[in-house]
């Protein structure tokens, strides 16, 4: 497999023309080319030259505790300074772009509409439009597949708009960071030149735990494997609601614990519902952060049995539901906390992408799996497709 970044090293792309350009480049530590070197790094020792860095959530390290706004540093690798566009600040400032020939964007996704990476790049195509600079995409796999035809819904609602998710698009949407942004210009009229380096030796229907040779970097830290990423598109939901998603343990959103949930009954009324490709398992921690800190909580850990069936969406929706049915009462949607330029939106109407969200899941209105359905989420990207 050669990844956009290989392929700009060893000029086997037209986007080799930037070299010697004046350039900027949004990634973090996390963007390695296929020989496990930081890719902004590689570059620089190929001839490249950066002028500003740009880091999203996590910063460019991409070690920050989620939420944790990061502020502008230089970085300790090139010497170049690094503009944080997760804080004050959240789509660079035409200062910083305008004076750029081209802006390249080279970020680690994991497939899930609520990922804020690839949010951060649409402010970023925006900004580049307004500033008339050419943006370049260094493109990646996705690492839970891009079968499009196994895309879940629900599509979001734009009036919930938000740093997890802007524009409307299904949760889990199938499409590269590269493809996303051919989707956005087109989709969106962004008037932009933007470049995608394809990615080569990589086919739709492969996953990171089904491909050897994809070396799993966590894109953020708590993302620790490939299981995880299949597994985050329905287990982030947990977040909308008074649960523990395991941050802080070595399983975050593999596990889902809370001090008023049997464990035990819990695990078998989960595998009693066969839900396809999981299988949960009995599963105690006590938290150290968020919801429950300090407070032993009992729940399941999630097993991922067969990647190619596993329907993520469908699990998390029918976890949350399982739930109230076992506890009623006792599931509750936390609270929002108002954030400047975003909507008043809940946690769980932002992350699921419909206003009412806690109480349709709740009363199993998104049980039936035909509800997440995007019949119509192909033909509308198909034009943006790279690989087959």
């Amino acid at each position: 497999m050669r990844l956009g970044v290989d392929r700009l090293l060893d000029d086997t792309h037209a986007g080799a023309r930037w070299r010697g350009k004046r350039l900027g480049m949004v990634t973090n530590d996390l963007a390695l080319t296929s020989d496990l070197t930081r890719g902004r790094e590689a570059l620089v020792e190929a001839g490249w030259r950066f002028d500003v860095l740009f880091g999203p959530e996590h910063g460019l390290s991409g070690r920050a505790r989620e939420g944790e706004h990061v502020g502008d540093i230089a970085d300790a690798a090139t010497g170049v300074p690094v503009r944080s566009l997760y804080g004050e600040h959240v789509r660079p400032a035409a200062e910083d772009v305008a004076p750029l020939d081209a802006l390249l964007i080279d970020l680690p996704d994991v497939g899930s509409r609520f990922y804020t990476y690839i949010w951060t790049m649409s402010h970023v195509l925006e900004a580049c439009a307004d500033a008339g600079t050419p943006v370049v995409v260094l493109d990646r796999p996705n690492p839970i597949g891009g079968d499009v035809g196994r895309a879940e819904g629900p599509v979001l609602d734009e009036s919930i708009a938000s740093l997890v998710g802007r524009w409307p698009l299904p949760i889990r949407h199938g499409l590269t960071i590269g493809e996303l942004a051919r989707h956005w210009v087109r989709t969106r009229a962004i008037d932009l030149e933007l470049d995608v380096v394809e990615l080569q030796g990589w086919s739709r229907h492969e996953t990171a735990i089904g491909r050897s040779d994809l070396t799993w970097m966590p894109p953020s830290p708590n993302i620790p494997t490939a299981a995880t990423a299949l597994l985050y598109p329905g287990t982030c939901l947990v977040e909308g609601v008074n649960v523990a998603e395991g941050r802080s343990t070595a399983v975050p959103f593999r596990v889902l614990a809370a001090p008023f949930i049997d464990g035990e009954r819990y695990a078998a009324r989960v595998n009693e519902e066969r839900l396809p490709g999981v299988r949960a398992v009995p599963y105690g921690f006590t938290p150290l952060v968020r919801d429950h800190a300090g407070v032993p909580c009992e729940g399941v850990i999630l097993h991922v049995t067969d990647a190619e069936v596993l329907r993520p969406v469908r699990t998390g929706v029918r976890l949350l539901s399982l739930l109230a049915e076992m506890h009623p009462g006792l599931l509750e949607e936390r609270p929002g906390v108002p954030v400047p330029g975003e909507s008043d939106a809940s946690p769980l109407e932002k992350l699921f992408g419909v206003r009412g969200a806690f109480a349709q899941i709740v009363s199993g209105e998104w049980d039936d799996p035909a509800r997440l359905a995007v019949p119509d989420w192909l033909d509308a990207a198909e034009p943006d497709l790279l690989y087959r």
